[in-house]
């Protein structure tokens, strides 16, 4: 339905044209009796706000008369939908300063703007714009909420992060200053430790790329250039531990063998002479021990 269009919702009869531009079907005296008075709707942009709250009343007491699911049904909700926009678009623009497109801001608070007009009940006596508002910015807090950060993380940290930079602006307004983690946590009346948890949830919002081009200050190089290698030698220190106990089981001149040959690097003929033994000798007792050790932690393992 184009919002330049002129509306206006004819009188429904036997050969009648229906709204949407078809044949109208025979939807009974109930369906005729309700779009029979509507009054003409100039074009959605061009309606004032008070014109539009006064068309909504009138447009839900007829929504009310006619069977969901039929063309007279259909045409009465768009209707309502094109004539409430612009609380959309208000709701939207409170968030203007995220990073996403703003069409998507507005189509997602669309989705709440229907759902408040399926769930509105006229005669409780509340205006359609202070039922509708809560719906549209829920939906779309739920969209920032759901699709917007780059890490998932509960929504109690998120909801927190919200309220940890409101509170953070208001105190830097008030105190001329950044707000310390206990001035934050009296403000919000929780503990520090939930500040900081709260402070670190929000690293997870946003995550910069690793080929990202550093600032034109920065010599650095990109985030890539600058990540810590794999270290290898951790690995090590898995075996050494498992290795202790099984060492000291052996005989002491085993040990000892061991410790020349690789704490101090000496060759097994530097050991033989360091012993008194030969150089075979060494060798098979270094091998013996060595296949013990090795036994010993696959066993472990």
């Amino acid at each position: 339905m184009s919002p330049a269009a002129r509306i206006q919702i004819p009188a429904a009869s036997a050969d009648s044209a229906d709204p949407t531009g078809g044949a109208a079907p025979a939807q009974g005296a109930a369906a005729e009796d309700a779009l029979a008075p509507l009054p003409e709707i100039p074009p959605f942009d061009e309606v004032a706000p008070q014109d539009a709250r006064a068309l909504s009343k009138s447009l839900f007491a007829r929504l009310k008369l006619l069977e969901e699911g039929t063309h007279e049904y259909a045409y009465v909700r768009n209707t309502l939908v094109e004539l409430n926009l612009a609380l959309v678009k208000y709701a939207a623009s409170r968030f203007r300063s995220r990073s996403e497109p703003m069409e998507d801001i507005v189509q997602v608070g669309t989705i709440g703007l229907i759902k408040a007009i399926d769930r509105f009940e006229a005669d409780r006596g509340v205006e359609f714009p202070t039922f509708a508002m809560p719906t549209i910015i829920g939906e779309i807090k739920r969209f920032f909420r759901d699709t917007s950060w780059s890490v998932r993380v509960p929504r109690r940290l998120q909801e927190l992060r919200l309220d940890l930079a409101k509170a953070g602006d208001e105190l830097a307004q008030k105190l001329d200053r950044s707000p310390t983690v206990a001035e934050l946590a009296e403000r919000l009346g929780i503990s520090e430790d939930e500040v900081v948890e709260g402070m670190a949830a929000s690293n997870a919002y946003t995550a910069s790329s690793l080929d990202a081009q550093p600032e034109e200050d920065d010599s650095e190089g990109a985030l890539a250039d600058r990540i810590g290698y794999e270290d290898h030698g951790l690995e090590g220190i898995e075996y050494i531990e498992s290795l202790k106990p099984l060492i000291a089981e052996l005989a002491p001149r085993d040990r000892k063998i061991l410790s020349l040959r690789f704490v101090a690097n000496m060759t097994q003929s530097e050991i033989g002479e360091e012993l008194g033994i030969s150089q075979m000798h060494v060798s098979r007792l270094l091998a013996r021990t060595l296949g013990r050790l090795r036994r010993g932690l696959m066993a472990e393992d």
